[in-house]
């Protein structure tokens, strides 16, 4: 007997009139569930909505078993989940990305249950992951090998799964503890930029234009980035915070006081997490350059815009101007976050003044960037004389009538 798929989503090219070659539908992405077809009305580029959406039909057609104290052989891993989706998920920064990880959770460990779970399932699905490519490549189009999933990606997805089973136990609803085995974090990146990469990169993204026909125009295609990569350098702020940013109070939005020069990276409206985004007094230069904006254009209403939408995630933009400042793919969006506390670090800040800068913990802040700083293991620490490492007080074994035991005993 064939096993069913589970659902799942299927993209559906665009069809064209096979006489006049008129586009009569458009390609869209398609819930598949047995026979049965849901469209989505999401383009091939908007996976992420698409995938939300697959998430609200597994909501909606299945209502988890919320019974108690069942044992571990009868749980389903797709109901552990489904309840944690519902109850703890839209309480979460970005549920909707919750959602896209609960997805490719469901994809390996349909049909399983929590009695699966061990170290060895955990380490096939590290595989199985890492074996995919992301879901945004196009190796048709770009002509280059497709960029996979790397282990820290599965990492992620199973913290969720890790969290959504102790989610489960600590609601009483299975009895056994199940231990949901992580691979090792990867390395910290200790990738910043010097001063010289950063004028480098700020100045590609300020001059860029639109070619046309091969020529450039006077359309600024990376102005956007340019004002991104300004903000990052000097406040050290995630990505998501600065893209979202507006000039007033908004709902689900950063906002930046020009007059009081502060920029509040918490999101009105929603609830703070273990990411700390405490506000920060924006430098001199910068909040010049943010007034300027303003004054330039006073009807925009985010900080960083592009078709007057606010720009939630630069990936694309940064790394095409990255690639064109002659910078890796080890530059991101992120970097800016690491160049701000290794530059303020450089410049002998104090531990508790600059974690409150980048609101981030003293601890991860010495851990990750601390050798940057001048004071850095600036005491001399000598080891113990020879004398007393080697002496019979701590090896008892040597011999007592060596000659270097008869000289020290007779100096004493």
């Amino acid at each position: 007997m064939v096993k069913p798929k589970p659902v799942h989503l299927y993209f559906r090219p665009p069809y064209h009139d096979p006489k006049t070659g008129k586009l009569r539908k458009k390609g869209v992405w398609v819930i598949v569930d047995g026979s049965s077809k849901r469209v989505t009305g999401c383009s091939l580029e908007d996976r992420s909505t698409a995938e939300r959406l697959l998430n609200e039909y597994l909501a909606e057609k299945h209502e988890p078993d919320r019974k108690r104290g069942q044992g571990a052989a009868d749980v389903l891993v797709s109901d552990v989940i489904s309840v944690y989706l519902r109850d703890r998920a839209p309480e979460q920064a970005s549920p909707e990305k919750a959602a896209i990880r609960a997805v490719q959770l469901l994809d390996f460990w349909q049909g399983k249950t929590l009695d699966d779970i061990n170290g060895r399932s955990c380490r096939d699905y590290v595989a199985y992951r890492c074996a995919m490519p992301w879901k945004s490549a196009r190796p048709e189009k770009t002509g280059k090998p497709p960029r996979m999933v790397t282990a820290a990606g599965a990492r992620r997805e199973l913290e969720d799964l890790r969290a959504a089973v102790n989610y489960h136990h600590g609601e009483g609803l299975h009895r056994e503890h199940i231990k949901v085995t992580l691979p090792s974090r990867s390395e910290a990146r200790d990738r910043f930029l010097t001063r010289q990469e950063a004028a480098k990169i700020v100045m590609e993204a300020y001059r860029r234009r639109e070619l046309r026909n091969g020529r450039p125009t006077g359309r600024r295609t990376a102005h956007h980035i340019a004002r991104f990569l300004l903000i990052g350098l000097y406040t050290g702020t995630r990505a998501g915070a600065i893209g979202s940013a507006a000039f007033e109070q908004t709902d689900g939005a950063g906002w930046v006081d020009i007059e009081a020069g502060v920029f509040y990276r918490q999101a009105v409206g929603k609830r703070k997490t273990n990411k700390r985004q405490t506000p920060v007094r924006l430098p001199k230069r910068l909040l010049a350059h943010i007034r300027r904006w303003k004054r330039v254009n006073p009807d925009q209403k985010y900080v960083i815009e592009w078709n007057g939408q606010p720009v939630r995630e630069v990936n694309k933009g940064f790394g095409v101007v990255a690639k064109a400042a002659g910078f890796g793919s080890e530059v991101t969006p992120h970097t800016l976050r690491h160049t701000c506390a290794t530059w303020l670090m450089q410049r002998g800040a104090s531990v508790w003044d600059a974690a409150g800068y980048l609101g981030m913990t003293t601890t991860l802040l010495e851990r990750t960037y601390g050798h940057h700083h001048p004071s850095f293991q600036s005491r001399p620490v000598a080891p113990p004389p020879l004398d007393e490492i080697w002496s019979p007080q701590y090896h008892p074994t040597i011999v007592t009538d060596e000659p270097y035991v008869q000289a020290k005993a007779a100096s004493a």
